[in-house]
């Protein structure tokens, strides 16, 4: 039995239980269409992909995982001891998708315990390789709403005849695979001037809202430019955006982001020099803070989150 998660766009078709929201997993069809040809259907339809496991089971802990959630689809396993979880669905199938091949999804009404979440909202609660392959979900639904015609020659371009995730060109032959788009984030320190106590540059940006209180503050981040390291695009992105320079870059971790396909590569960094000098078409405001005294941050289970929690951890510093 093979069963979907549901989405409407950046949304997710979830389940309301005594734990909160949980994603909803739909059975799809029993029988494999098949082609004029008699070839068998492709994995990958408009609409439908195959997911990848994010990660080994040993990360599905289950003081991240509903208990409820085991009626949802997912089933525990015994390891050692510990409760892991493995995720029965390796589909991810449109609203649009499901609805045209008959799949029977619930009522969604004001009373009825379903409805579509966006994807920010359940990433604070979801096990990492839960949320990790949500996210690969919907950056794979979008890429093939984004590449149904040719690039090259404006041809209606079709799914390769194997299991790889390719569109391709039946005129001219050319390939479009998933894109991914990647971006540094950098947490850059200093000690206070005057106290000697671990600051962290952080950021108000424009997206965020300036009228929204209390005013979100992140970290410096930004795109890989082409023909550049990664640890030049730090350099070039904190000077562009706060006019500082840093040294000791060093790579922490890295986090998927699917608005709209990133891949977000973490940096830690140390200042060095310069007067903060903001860029105004990017940030409201920027400034070293105290890490026992920080405005709101990024919300748990971003990577920006994770680089802060870091340095405050390591100052004895709890978030």
């Amino acid at each position: 039995m093979t069963h979907a998660f549901v989405f409407r766009d950046d949304t997710l078709l979830c389940r309301q239980t005594s734990d909160g929201w949980w994603p909803l997993q739909v059975q799809l069809p029993q029988s494999t269409p098949h082609s004029e040809d008699g070839e068998r259907s492709l994995t990958y339809q408009v609409g439908r992909v195959a997911l990848l496991e994010s990660l080994a089971p040993s990360h599905w802990l289950s003081d991240s995982l509903p208990k409820s959630s085991v009626e949802s689809g997912y089933q525990a396993i015994e390891t050692d001891s510990v409760d892991t979880f493995t995720a029965q669905s390796t589909n991810a199938v449109t609203e649009t998708y499901a609805l045209a091949h008959n799949m029977i999804l619930p009522a969604i009404t004001d009373h009825s315990g379903y409805d579509f979440l966006p994807y920010r909202h359940l990433i604070t609660q979801l096990p990492i390789a839960l949320s990790t392959q949500i996210s690969q979900a919907i950056q794979l639904l979008r890429w093939q709403q984004d590449t149904q015609f040719c690039s090259r020659c404006a041809t209606p371009a079709v799914h390769t005849k194997t299991d790889e995730r390719a569109m391709v060109c039946p005129v001219c032959h050319l390939r479009q695979y998933p894109r991914v788009q990647p971006c540094v984030i950098t947490a850059i320190t200093r000690p206070n001037p005057t106290t000697c106590e671990m600051q962290i540059l952080l950021a108000q940006h424009r997206r965020h809202g300036v009228q929204k209180q209390p005013a979100m503050y992140g970290l410096i981040a930004g795109f890989v430019e082409v023909g550049e390291s990664l640890e030049h695009a730090v350099v070039r992105e904190v000077a562009e955006e706060v006019n500082i320079s840093v040294t000791d870059i060093r790579y922490v971790s890295s986090q998927p982001w699917p608005f709209p396909s990133n891949l977000m590569l973490g940096f830690r960094a140390t200042y060095a020099e310069g007067d903060i000098v903001i860029q105004e078409e990017e940030l409201t405001h920027a400034d070293f803070f105290d890490i026992s005294n920080l405005p709101q941050i990024p919300f748990k289970g971003s990577i920006a989150y994770e680089l802060i929690a870091l340095v405050a951890h390591e100052q004895g510093v709890s978030l």
